[in-house]
């Protein structure tokens, strides 16, 4: 929401200082103290801002202030107004970069983001990337395996996965990347063990995402040893052989492709959101993604790890398994990304019936 404030000028400030030589009726001299002793808290955290005193009351710059509250202040030479525009609403999302493709004239470079979403981010000249220490990057630096939070929007294309622009980007840290077939799968006491091949040996915990190549949450227990993953870990390695590392990030690589998916028309994809939020609406609160730009898409039956809760879903479930049948998934963002993963809502693609939730971490 736009706010504005209009300030009435003096004759100084409209006509300059010399052309108010003479316009002491308008023109009062205030003495004020810079009041250093008196902290200004900003949604709990300390500011910068200092105020100013004048007459038993405080003042602040209005610039600096708005900057503190998240406003943009634009002055309106015409009208004599000063305009706050309140920060539009952004997205966020942790995760590693899986795919990059830059432009050859350099103008803009779309990354593939995984892990709290799964989004496609556009970063052009108008993007901030910085280090977690402060230092200003630029689209070069990054690469597939790069771990970053990014700040995106507000406006998000309604595709699948999700496209929209990057804001500003944060850059944590850049990963080792090894795609290879797990040989032994272990549980222990400080979380997974996972050997991919003879020469290395990853280690997970809380901090740990382990998902297909879509976004969607795999269990740990799910891991089975013969299976295709790619990992994003380290990068640093013990001199142990094999070496072991910390795994940030282990996606399932699909073992068996649906082959002529069937597509969905704009208006089933509404219907089925309109279906999933039914569903969803007493978490409605958490939900960070609007209603009508849920993510919809048609997944092999194989891909999915939902979570029937009654007879009759579980054998819906086992019967669309059982013919290696289509599921409908409608994807929602929550405040708990972060902690759970995505809120996922599952169908039968042939009879819209609701099969469960899929399982969040």
């Amino acid at each position: 929401m736009k706010k504005k404030l209009t300030v009435i000028l003096t004759l100084a400030g409209i006509l300059g200082t010399t052309a108010a030589v003479g316009a002491e009726d308008l023109v009062e001299k205030v003495t004020g103290y810079l009041q250093k002793d008196v902290k200004i808290l900003v949604n709990g955290q300390d500011s910068a801002l200092t105020p100013v005193y004048i007459d038993g009351k405080a003042y602040l710059p209005v610039r600096d202030a708005a900057t503190q509250l998240g406003y943009t202040v634009n002055y309106d030479e015409a009208n004599k107004e000063i305009e706050l525009d309140e920060a539009a609403d952004l997205m966020r999302s942790t995760g590693v970069i899986v795919s990059v493709q830059a432009k050859e004239d350099g103008s803009n470079t779309r990354i593939e983001l995984l892990g709290s979403t799964w989004v496609i981010l556009n970063v052009d000249k108008s993007t901030t990337i910085k280090s977690l220490d402060g230092k200003t990057l630029t689209a070069a630096d990054l690469k597939v395996g790069t771990q970053i939070d990014a700040a995106f929007g507000p406006a998000m294309a309604m595709s699948y996965p999700g496209q929209a622009q990057a804001v500003n980007i944060n850059v944590h840290a850049d990963r080792s990347v090894k795609e290879d077939t797990i040989k032994a799968v272990n549980h222990t006491n400080d979380g997974w063990q996972v050997q991919l091949g003879d020469n290395l040996v990853l280690n997970g915990g809380k901090e740990t995402r382990v998902m297909t190549s879509q976004g969607e949450s795999v269990n740990w227990e799910d891991l089975k040893t013969g299976a295709k993953v790619k990992a994003y870990y380290g990068p640093f390695e013990t001199k142990s052989l094999p070496p072991q590392s910390p795994v940030f990030l282990l996606v399932v690589q699909a073992q068996s492709p649906v082959i002529g998916t069937p597509k969905m028309s704009p208006e089933t994809a509404q219907e089925y959101r309109n279906l999933a939020w039914a569903q969803v609406k007493e978490q409605a609160t958490h939900i960070t993604t609007k209603q009508d730009e849920a993510a919809v898409q048609i997944v092999s039956s194989n891909e999915v790890g939902v979570l029937a809760s009654t007879d009759e879903q579980k054998k819906l479930l086992a019967d669309i398994q059982a013919a290696h049948g289509n599921f409908v998934t409608v994807a929602y963002n929550t405040d708990q990304d972060e902690l759970l993963g995505p809120l996922t809502a599952v169908f039968d693609f042939n009879t819209k019936a609701f099969v469960g939730f899929n399982a969040r971490r």
